[in-house]
């Protein structure tokens, strides 16, 4: 494949941004946002292109490791510390990254076609757009990244773009503080990722994906680490610990925690409701499809190494998952504003996928995990990137995140009902839209790995049934609020909306119904999907029974939500508040960092510190006052002085000479 349209892939994006962000205050609204668009859209064909020739064109021209065929592009030097060690930047083809070519281009090209409605007459229209832009090239950047430092080069540009995207609103201090907020939190996740990247490099002495991810395999179930020719150094990670724990598990635990900071897991979640306080299009694009899944295409990019350690770091992730899904469904269930409910249900199913990705061993069904994650991903991004674009049409319509100022839209909003009822389907796992197929792969994978793993998610798919359809009922069919002090009745938002809108609620009804076991496996070799009927048909009937749960409490106006609320005491409270991880975060951080470290750091600093050199100074400044008249000037002076150093030296003198 020429580098030409690969490289337009990255460029276009980033030209993109540099127009519109330094000639945008110039152009129209209407101009730049459909310069944006057409950008995106030129993107989104040349994705589609490169993935589809990737996927179909049958060539053999890849790098044949045992887990995957990759195809490397181009790749340029751009730091070399030595010979060995070379930091490239290059783009990589392989079948995630093609995946998330386009998944990317795919929602970031809904979004701005959506936006020209959403975002019509908002001030920084075209600053909007540019920064648009920069996170596209930054997300599409590290998902090519040939080496895991250009990764990781991306990986901090994206959090920059989400930044300024999410801060957007800047005359807003809750927007100004959830991009602060958002930024903080998962700088700090990064450095345990840069951490774990040294290690890792170290010790194998490569960043590059190709080294660290194909060796040769044993048995066809894995790998032999003593065996790796690429660059003959993972031998020595084999006895190599720290503080008696392996330097392998703790260096991809290490850069997992990178993972956990952009994919919100426990306890580095808190940054993602907060975020939602950006525009609605961003929530779908970053917040739903693309950033916050990069956690999980890093552990599917290493998954070779991480299967390497024993499984030590993937029951590590497992277990992560798995609380992280668990408690975001719990709160989801008692949340009011649309978008935080959405936001909440992000963090369940990106769990969802980090799981998927802990229980998949090589002996298990050909690692069939690795799959249903990555098929999660895909489908995920489709059906949630159309539940916030209808979240935005209804704030749009009505002027509230609150579902209480809603009730009754079916009939002002039929297409948006009809498209946000297909996301509500999809994510609650009801054949035959596509959450069903992914979602059933996961639980498949989890109850094969341990009955413990699958029956608790199973848990997490009757609460994701439940608080989808609690969302769905208040919106569509609760109570019709009075709608008469708007200036309209609410009504279906313009084409520009709804378009995408209807295009995702079709690939949500067709999507499941992909091969994609024949395309993405974790070693290349074709999976054929298949429904296993002794999990597929319970977690078919839990989820109708969640849903007809979420029928009997909210389909009509009644008492019964309150009084569950009330029996439950004290736990729906929590769960209303988060389970106080906020206000836990700012007692750690105020009462304890603040008060008694910083402070006491801060008085050592001013007054022992700052003492010491003003003393010094104070000490210097008296001697050279008392010496100032040894340099007077005077020549008398300087003669007598001269004379009684020479008598005294003589007096010294002739006392030695006596004695």
């Amino acid at each position: 494949m020429a580098p030409t349209i690969p490289l337009l892939i990255l460029a276009i994006p980033l030209t993109m941004f540099l127009v519109l962000g330094l000639l945008g205050p110039k152009m129209s609204h209407k101009f730049a946002g459909w310069l944006g668009v057409c950008g995106m859209g030129t993107t989104l064909v040349l994705a589609y292109y490169t993935a589809f020739t990737y996927f179909f064109s049958g060539s053999t021209d890849f790098i044949a490791g045992a887990d995957r065929l990759q195809y490397i592009v181009f790749n340029q030097d751009w730091l070399q510390f030595y010979d060995k060690l070379v930091i490239r930047l290059g783009f990589l083809l392989d079948p995630i990254s093609a995946l998330m070519l386009v998944v990317i281009t795919t929602i970031s090209f809904c979004v701005h076609l959506y936006s020209l409605g959403y975002m019509e007459g908002e001030k920084g229209f075209q600053r909007y757009y540019a920064f648009l832009q920069l996170f596209s090239f930054s997300m599409l950047g590290l998902v090519v990244a040939t080496n895991i430092f250009q990764m990781y080069i991306f990986w901090e540009l994206v959090g920059a773009s989400s930044y300024l995207l999410i801060g957007f609103y800047y005359t807003r201090h809750s927007a100004v503080a959830a991009s602060k907020k958002a930024f903080i939190v998962t700088r700090f996740a990064d450095l345990g990722f840069l951490i774990g990247i040294l290690i890792l490099s170290y010790y194998t002495g490569t960043f590059n994906f190709t080294d660290l991810t194909s060796a040769p395999a044993a048995g066809g179930l894995a790998y032999q680490i003593n065996e790796v020719t690429a660059f003959g150094a993972f031998s020595s990670f084999e006895g190599a610990t720290f503080m008696g724990c392996s330097l392998f598990s703790l260096a991809l635990i290490l850069i997992f925690m990178g993972g956990m900071g952009k994919s919100a897991m426990m306890p580095l979640h808190i940054w993602l409701p907060d975020a939602m306080e950006g525009p609605t299009p961003v929530s779908a694009l970053i917040h739903a499809a693309t950033m916050v899944v990069a956690g999980v295409y890093l552990v599917a990019r290493l998954f070779p190494l991480y299967i390497l350690d024993d499984c030590t770091a993937l029951t590590f992730i497992t277990v992560v998952g798995a609380i992280t899904a668990f408690y975001a469904a719990v709160v989801a269930c008692t949340q009011v504003d649309i978008k935080r409910v959405l936001a909440f249900s992000t963090i369940s199913q990106i769990a969802f996928m980090m799981v998927a990705l802990g229980v998949a061993r090589p002996d298990i069904h050909d690692g069939m995990g690795y799959m249903a994650g990555m098929f999660h991903m895909f489908t995920h991004a489709m059906f949630k990137a159309l539940l916030f674009l209808g979240a935005g049409a209804l704030i749009h319509a009505v002027h509230s995140n609150d579902y209480t100022a809603m009730g009754g839209l079916r009939k002002y909003m039929p297409i948006t009902h009809i498209t946000f009822l297909i996301g509500c389907l999809a994510i609650a796992g009801i054949p035959p839209f596509s959450g069903f197929f992914s979602k059933d792969e996961i639980l498949t994978a989890a109850y094969q790995n341990h009955f413990f793993w699958g029956a608790w998610m199973s848990m997490v798919a009757a609460l994701t049934a439940f608080y989808m359809f609690r969302l769905y009922y208040r919106i569509f069919w609760w109570n019709e609020p009075d709608y008469s002090s708007h200036h309209h009745h609410p009504h279906d938002a313009p084409w520009v909306m709804t378009l995408p809108l209807v295009f995702l609620a079709l690939v949500s009804c067709v999507a499941g119904f992909i091969p994609f076991g024949e395309f993405v496996t974790w070693n290349g070799e074709p999976y054929h999907i298949h429904l296993d009927m002794g999990v597929a048909i319970p977690s078919v009937v839990i989820a109708v029974c969640a849903i007809a749960l979420a029928t009997v409490m909210y389909k009509k106006e009644n008492p019964l939500p309150d009084k569950v609320a009330a029996a439950t005491g004290g736990l729906w409270t929590a769960a209303y508040h988060r389970f106080y991880w906020d206000e836990i975060y700012m007692f750690v951080t105020h009462k304890i960092i603040f008060n008694l470290i910083c402070r006491p750091i801060a008085w050592f600093d001013r007054h022992i510190i700052d003492g010491s050199m003003d003393g010094m100074a104070w000490v210097a400044q008296r001697l050279s006052i008392s010496i100032r008249p040894l340099q007077s000037g005077n020549v008398q002076y300087y003669v007598w002085v001269y004379l009684a150093g020479v008598l005294l030296l003589g007096a010294a003198a002739a006392v030695c000479i006596l004695l």
